[in-house]
């Protein structure tokens, strides 16, 4: 019978010891990109570099089923420690009490300057004054302008309505129908395709109107501002052709539209070469109740039931700490005070100009409102896309379609 040695019994327990101790992060996303990844690794190494047992996994799930997914592991009683969170369902993680407080965590990091964040862009994010998750990427939505269309068919650039302090929704739609009078359309709510409603919050804000009341009580599409709104956007479409209309799928950055409404993350798709053309990116257009901004957001939160759920939220302010966050900012623009400024933006995104930075992404995230958010939104997000089929005609009630809306999600709010 051969006997371990007191050698070989030390170096037995001593892995073994290391093998328990080991503590593998692991952080759902939706992006595969591999431009991001290699951002999202250089950070992680930094964080193990001085921690020999830890290691962080990044785990991308397809954007279209990823809630799905997230909360089917959250479910099964495999929850990942870390996860990006779209704005649209913080109300559900933020409330649900799943997610660890990381107030003290962030006070208490050498270096982390919590100060620093911008605090009106993290209020989706806390409840009872106690931040739930880091917005890593708060986006303004804005308008990218085709300006060889617009200039080729004799209408009125972004640029000149601005200068002449007549940029607003009807000279932008005026601006868009005047090109869809040729061969190419006018304006698109990219993403919107007659599905995604709440992208029209790029639009309708403009007018004050909100799907439902500050408290989330009470339903809002019903409400004179919201049915002005839409009345608004119903004409653009079928009357003057402004918008593209329901089946017609049109790309702004083949240089097929005049204009599109998206997050300035989209610059990357403007053609280069033979295809490139003239372009702009400005703020969306005042409405009848003035200048406004939208903003969409994605968080990353830690959850609290996670067998590492302390190491997590070590990461996560490490992660999205001044250093780290100027790194995503190439890709996901900050909320640090200190990174909204033309120079830091500029060095990662080369193709906007200092003014577009300043006016797009410095104003619009400082002033901005995160578009649609509900306790249960997937639920009230079908209902509402359901009822709304009805507004997408060209004889449609508007005010009989949006009262109808209220009838059937009040029960949900």
């Amino acid at each position: 019978m051969n006997r371990l040695t007191p050698l070989a019994v030390l170096a037995m327990t001593t892995a073994l010891a290391g093998a328990a101790s080991a503590q593998d992060l692991r952080m759902t996303i939706w992006s595969a990109n591999e431009a991001h990844l290699a951002v999202f690794n250089e950070i992680a190494d930094s964080f193990t570099a001085d921690r020999p047992d830890v290691s962080v996994t990044f785990e991308s799930l397809p954007f279209a089923s990823y809630t799905t997914t997230l909360t089917t592991q959250i479910a099964g009683g495999n929850p990942p420690d870390l996860a990006w969170i779209l704005e649209r369902t913080a109300a559900d993680f933020v409330n649900s009490g799943i997610l660890a407080p990381l107030n003290e965590t962030f006070s208490n990091t050498e270096g982390f300057d919590y100060g620093d964040m911008i605090e009106k862009p993290t209020e989706l994010w806390r409840r009872d004054g106690e931040l739930y998750a880091v917005p890593f990427s708060t986006s303004p939505l804005a308008i990218f302008a085709n300006t060889d269309l617009i200039e080729a068919a004799g209408a009125r650039t972004p640029a000149d309505l601005i200068a002449a302090g007549e940029w607003t929704w009807d000279n932008a739609m005026a601006t868009a129908a005047k090109v869809a009078e040729g061969d190419k359309d006018g304006i698109i709510v990219r993403d919107f395709n007659y599905q995604t409603w709440q992208n029209l919050a790029a639009i309708w804000r403009g007018w004050d109107a909100s799907p439902w009341s500050a408290d989330g009580d009470t339903c809002g599409f019903a409400d004179p501002e919201m049915v002005a709104a839409m009345t608004f956007i119903h004409g653009a479409i079928f009357e003057d052709g402004a918008i593209p209309g329901p089946g017609e799928s049109v790309d702004f950055f083949a240089g097929d539209a005049a204009m599109s409404i998206t997050q300035i993350s989209r610059a990357s798709l403007l053609p280069k070469g033979d295809d490139a053309f003239a372009w702009d990116l400005v703020p969306l257009p005042a409405g009848p109740a003035g200048e406004y901004s939208v903003i969409g957001q994605a968080a990353i939160g830690v959850f609290e039931d996670s067998e590492n759920s302390d190491l997590a939220v070590d990461f996560l302010a490490h992660m999205t700490n001044p250093e780290n966050s100027a790194k995503l900012a190439q890709f996901f623009p900050p909320i640090r005070q200190s990174l909204l400024n033309a120079d830091t933006l500029g060095a990662t995104n080369p193709l906007l100009t200092p003014a577009m930075i300043e006016n797009v992404v410095v104003q619009g995230i400082a002033r901005g409102g995160v578009l649609p958010v509900h306790e249960g939104y997937s639920e009230i997000q079908q209902l509402v896309r359901a009822e709304l089929d009805a507004l997408w005609q060209p004889d449609a009630d508007v005010e009989a379609v949006l009262g109808a809306v209220c009838r059937s999600i009040q029960p949900l709010l």
